[in-house]
């Protein structure tokens, strides 16, 4: 089963993102903020994150960039949840290595098409990668 760790602040936002996840068979965690986020992924690295930008003790942006530095950080499919909406918050988050970006409030089918798509192109990325590896690189 795919996992997927759940970082908000917010114990709704929280709430409502599992009940969509677990449609999508997801097997959920979730912290309350970066830090507790950064003691999860030690403890197994999950498929996927979905991940707020505004938390106390470390940020959505500060976890992220944490994230991709951990041994395995590159795997998950990370996903920004935020109602930070400006281009320069996009830019900073895809920059640090968010997969895709979405805005609050989200509802179903928005966190479904998110998801799916974001799996589907990190499972082609693996892919290119197993089969670049295999052919030399070339």
């Amino acid at each position: 089963m795919k996992s997927c760790l759940i970082v908000d602040d917010s114990r709704v936002v929280r709430k409502v993102a599992r009940r969509i996840l677990e449609e999508l068979e997801f097997a959920i965690e979730e912290a309350a903020d970066g830090q507790l986020a950064m003691a999860a992924c030690l403890r197994q690295m999950p498929d996927a994150i979905l991940l707020d930008w505004n938390m106390p003790v470390m940020n959505g942006i500060e976890f992220l960039r944490a994230l991709r530095r951990m041994s395995g950080g590159a795997v998950p499919v990370v996903v920004f949840c935020t109602t930070e909406n400006d281009i320069k918050h996009i830019q900073e988050a895809v920059g640090a290595g968010a997969n895709e970006y979405i805005m609050k409030p989200f509802d179903t089918d928005i966190i479904q098409a998110k998801f799916l798509g974001a799996s589907r192109g990190a499972a082609i990325r693996q892919l290119a990668g197993c089969a670049l590896s295999h052919h030399g690189g070339r």
